[in-house]
C-alpha cells in the first residue's frame, strides 16, 4: 500500500454565514460556506479545481460558484460522506488530477419545502415501509433495542444518557450551537419525550438548515498559506448494508474496518488520540461507533462514557462542538465533524478549546448505520 499520510493538507473550513433555521436554499447554504472556507485559507475560488459534495449535482454546483473543476466527486453514502470525500480528494491530488479540492455542504433540512419520500420503485419503500421502518429514527431504533437486549435496558439507558448530556454540555460553550443556552440535567433528559422507543427526543439529532465546507491542498502550497496545515495522516472507509434489515450485526458498524485502517495508515493508535469527533446521529450511534472503532469492547460503550467523561473537563474529549446532537444537524452531518476538528487543532474554539490536542480522530456514520469514513488528523 502506498504511503499517503501527510499528502495533503486540510487549509481552510467554515460554516454558511448562518444556520439553524435560516430559510435559504441548499446552494445558497452550499455557496456560503464555500467562499467562507476559502477565505479562511487564504485563498480564492479561481485556485479551486477540484469539486466534491453529496445529494447535489456537481454541475448545478460547479455552475453556481463559477468553477470549472478538472476533477468531480459525488459520492454519497450518507452522513460518512464528507469525511469520505477526505480520502478521495488525496487521492486525486496524488493522481495529479488537481490540486486543491473545495468540499461542500448546504441542506435545508429545517426549512425545506419538500418532504417527498424517495423512488418507491427501491427495496427500502418495498420492503421496509410496510413494516413500519419508516425512517432513521424507528431504524436506529431498533437496533437500539437489539443492544439493549445483548447488554441490559437500565445498562444500556444510561450510557445513552450520559453522551446526551455531555454533548449538550459542549454546545453550552460553543456560540453557534443551536443548544448555546439550554443546559440538560439527567432527570431532563430521562422526563423528556419519547420520539421512538427507546429513543427520547435527547437522543436523536436535531433538525436544522447548515451550510459546511473545507479545502484540501498539497503540502507545498498549503506551507505557503496563512494558518497551520492539518494534516490528513490517515484514511478508511465502506459499508456492510443498505436497509437496516440487512445490517450483519446491529451492534457493530463498518468502523471496525475503517477505523483500524485509518489509523494504520496514520501509524498511531487509540491512546494517542486526543479527540473523537463521532457522528452523533443518535446517542446509540456513539455507543456503537465507539466499540466498533476499538475504543472499548462489545458491550463497554456505556462504562466508557460513564461519570461524565466525555464531558468537559473529562478525559476523553469528544464531540466537543455540541455534535449532531446539539450544535447542528442538517441532514448529513459528517461536514461539521471535519470544521470542529481542524478548528481543535488549530486552537481556533474559544471556551471550549482542548489543551494542545495534536490528533484527532473522526468517524462519520451515514444511511442506517451502514456506511462509515475515519480519518486522522494531525498538525505538526
Amino acid at each position: 500500500m502506498a504511503d499517503n499520510s501527510r499528502s495533503v493538507a486540510i487549509v481552510g473550513v467554515a460554516e454558511s454565514d448562518q444556520i439553524g433555521r435560516v430559510e435559504k436554499s441548499n446552494l445558497q447554504l452550499h455557496a456560503e460556506s464555500a467562499y467562507n472556507a476559502l477565505e479562511d485559507a487564504g485563498l480564492s475560488i479561481k485556485d479551486v479545481d477540484g469539486l466534491m459534495t453529496a445529494g447535489t449535482s456537481t454541475l448545478t454546483l460547479g455552475e453556481y460558484l463559477g468553477v470549472n473543476p478538472r476533477f468531480t466527486d459525488t459520492t454519497a453514502v450518507g452522513g460518512s460522506s464528507f469525511i469520505i470525500h477526505i480520502a478521495h480528494a488525496m487521492l486525486a491530488i496524488q493522481a495529479g488530477y488537481c490540486e486543491t479540492v473545495l468540499v461542500t455542504h448546504g441542506e435545508a433540512g429545517r426549512s425545506a419545502r419538500s418532504r417527498s419520500g424517495g423512488n418507491a420503485s427501491e427495496p427500502g419503500p418495498q420492503f421496509e415501509s410496510p413494516y413500519g421502518l419508516i425512517g432513521a429514527p424507528v431504524n436506529y431504533a431498533m437496533a437500539a433495542r437489539r443492544y439493549m437486549h445483548q447488554y441490559g435496558e437500565d445498562y444500556t439507558r444510561q450510557g445513552m444518557a450520559e453522551v446526551a448530556v455531555a454533548t449538550r454540555k459542549w454546545a453550552n460553550l460553543n456560540p453557534k450551537a443551536y443548544f448555546n443556552d439550554r443546559t440538560m440535567s439527567f432527570d431532563e433528559y430521562h422526563d423528556s419525550p419519547w420520539i421512538a422507543w427507546p429513543f427520547h427526543l435527547p437522543d436523536c439529532c436535531l433538525t436544522t438548515d447548515a451550510g459546511g465546507a473545507y479545502v484540501v491542498t498539497t503540502p507545498e502550497r498549503a506551507r505557503d498559506l496563512p494558518k497551520k496545515p492539518v494534516w490528513v495522516l490517515g484514511a478508511g472507509e465502506g459499508l456492510d448494508h443498505g436497509l437496516i434489515s440487512q445490517m450483519p450485526d446491529l451492534t457493530s458498524t463498518w468502523a471496525r474496518e475503517s477505523g483500524p485502517a485509518a489509523m494504520k495508515m496514520a501509524g498511531v493508535t487509540h491512546d494517542d488520540i486526543d479527540l473523537a469527533m463521532i457522528y452523533d446521529s443518535f446517542t446509540y450511534t456513539v455507543l456503537v461507533t465507539l466499540e466498533s472503532l476499538g475504543f472499548c469492547g462489545p458491550g463497554e460503550g456505556p462504562d466508557f462514557v460513564a461519570n461524565q467523561r466525555a464531558a468537559p473537563g473529562g478525559d476523553f474529549a469528544m464531540n466537543t462542538s455540541g455534535g449532531g446532537l446539539s450544535y447542528t444537524h442538517s441532514g448529513m452531518y459528517g461536514m461539521f465533524l471535519v470544521l470542529e476538528a481542524v478548528r481543535q487543532l488549530r486552537g481556533e474554539t474559544g471556551d471550549r478549546q482542548l489543551d494542545d490536542p495534536k490528533l484527532c480522530l473522526i468517524n462519520g456514520t451515514g444511511g442506517s448505520l451502514s456506511s462509515t469514513g475515519t480519518v486522522v488528523l494531525g498538525i505538526d
